[in-house]
């Protein structure tokens, strides 16, 4: 229980009844379970303090921002006095109720917030949620991998850390980060990004990203991913820590490999095929730690998905063709975890100015993100569905009305205002929709950022107005 120091009405100067607490910083309590977690969060310091802004409350507050879809430091000042003053410290401007709503104070308790605070913290969040997501094949995890970008704001010090895209009129302006995530398939619950740059001298692939992204994995994960992923070196590293792996081939490197392999079961729609996988030439030299003898025994998978279309697998998995190529078709579920992380989150517009900055915003992202995922996870239990069934946005709005801009409340009231942001959001269920639904994708031309681009096409226009007519002819 928290003694609330503060009162949430500005009208009112005297203190809050001691069985009141700030629902921001109970709904981590009633999400997680973990009272590790819960004391890492809790402000550090609850004496009598000159210090508002402490760790625990900046940390807090940072992760309010991404819950509140991107909001600004003002935004999120406003609302901590407005709904969870007891969230603060027992500080006299507190007390007295004359602290400033400026954001100075704030911005450099961000900047003072060490890194290493937010990624033990946040770690420690997506690792838990890791760890109790509900099995799937044999009482394991199948977590999906992929890769994705932010475009960042156009400093000198982000653009030197991650180089902006060149292009036919040389250097555009935007820094790239290239991000690999791996996300649980039942619940899409996040695991902590590796951060590279995607251009310059210094960047890495996502073959790289990903080798170093499996050691995060709850121990005898599945790794699951598409043909960019399908090469040896990330098979390598899967199974190196433990975990087994079902990638998608391109055709060429299927065709490949399946002139080596052994066909061990047909049936009406596919074909299996063991082979033992030894690396090439090639995979040593992008991979030259592999070892002397590295080998894996993998089964190739040829499903015909359609009339027209062949699925081709490669998985350490002891699972047939339909079955893989029915687990497989989960795969493009990591694309809507970026989608709800990116958009409906609003973490592609993370407003950061220095590279520590970037990182502490994009780890308090996930974490926000973890939240509503595992707020979803909740709610689709009570109504007995897959969590996926339920839209992210509608139970992030949710949530967000109903638990986090709600004043404060005694215990009992929490327990009875959790459970109808419960069944609320229980209710936010997908429309059924006809399948198979089928729409042709369009690619649609972006606008470009590039200043030099556009420099470029005004002074071609500029050229061509100035240009004399064309003589007609006699």
């Amino acid at each position: 229980m928290i003694n609330p120091p503060g009162n949430p009405d500005a009208s009112l100067s005297s203190p809050l009844p001691a069985d009141q607490f700030a629902s921001a910083l109970n709904l981590l309590g009633t999400i997680i379970s973990d009272p590790e977690l819960q004391n890492l969060l809790d402000p550090d310091d609850r004496r009598t303090t000159r210090m508002v802004y402490t760790n625990g409350v900046t940390l807090w507050m940072l992760i309010l921002q991404r819950l509140g879809g991107g909001k600004s430091l003002t935004a999120v000042i406003s609302q901590i006095l407005t709904h969870d003053r007891e969230l603060l410290p027992d500080n006299k401007r507190v007390r007295e109720n004359t602290l400033s709503e400026n954001t100075a104070a704030y911005a450099q308790a961000r900047k003072r917030l060490p890194l290493e605070t937010i990624l033990e913290f946040s770690n420690r969040v997506c690792n838990y949620l890791g760890q109790i997501s509900g099995p799937v094949i044999g009482g394991r995890r199948v977590f999906i991998l992929d890769g994705t970008t932010i475009t960042l704001p156009p400093t000198n010090v982000l653009q030197e850390a991650f180089p902006p895209a060149p292009n036919q009129y040389g250097e555009s302006v935007w820094p790239v980060a290239q991000l690999m995530v791996a996300n649980e398939m039942q619940s899409g619950c996040a695991l902590l990004p590796q951060i590279d740059p995607m251009y310059g001298d210094n960047n890495a692939s996502e073959a790289v990203q990903a080798s170093r992204i499996v050691k995060q994995l709850p121990a005898k994960s599945i790794v699951m991913a598409d043909s960019g992923f399908g090469i040896y070196s990330v098979a390598h590293h899967s199974t190196f820590v433990g975990h087994d792996f079902l990638f998608r081939l391109t055709k060429q490197r299927f065709k490949s490999l399946r002139r080596k392999a052994e066909l061990i079961d047909e049936g009406p729609s596919h074909k299996t095929y063991h082979l033992t996988w030894i690396p090439s030439a090639k995979d040593r030299k992008s991979t030259p730690d592999l070892p002397e003898n590295a080998s894996i025994d993998v089964v190739l998978h040829e499903v015909e998905i359609s009339s027209s279309e062949t699925l081709c697998l490669v998985s350490s998995l002891e699972i047939d063709g339909p079955s893989s190529s029915a687990l497989y078709r989960r795969r493009y579920d990591v694309e809507f975890d970026i989608r709800d992380l990116k958009v409906t989150l609003d973490a592609e517009n993370i407003r950061a100015k220095s590279v520590e900055m970037f990182k502490k915003e994009l780890y308090t992202s996930i974490v926000a993100y973890n939240l509503v995922a595992q707020f979803r996870r909740q709610a689709a239990k009570i109504v007995g569905m897959n969590p996926r069934r339920l839209s992210f946005k509608g139970v992030w709005t949710t949530m967000k009305d109903r638990l986090l801009l709600q004043p404060p409340c005694s215990p009992e009231e929490w327990l009875l205002r959790y459970a109808e942001a419960l069944y609320r959001a229980s209710q936010r269920k997908h429309p059924n929709r006809k399948s198979p639904r089928s729409y042709p994708r369009v690619a649609h031309t972006r606008r470009q950022k590039s200043t030099k681009f556009e420099k470029a096409l005004r002074k071609k226009k500029k050229v061509e107005d100035q240009a004399p007519p064309p003589m007609e002819p006699n």
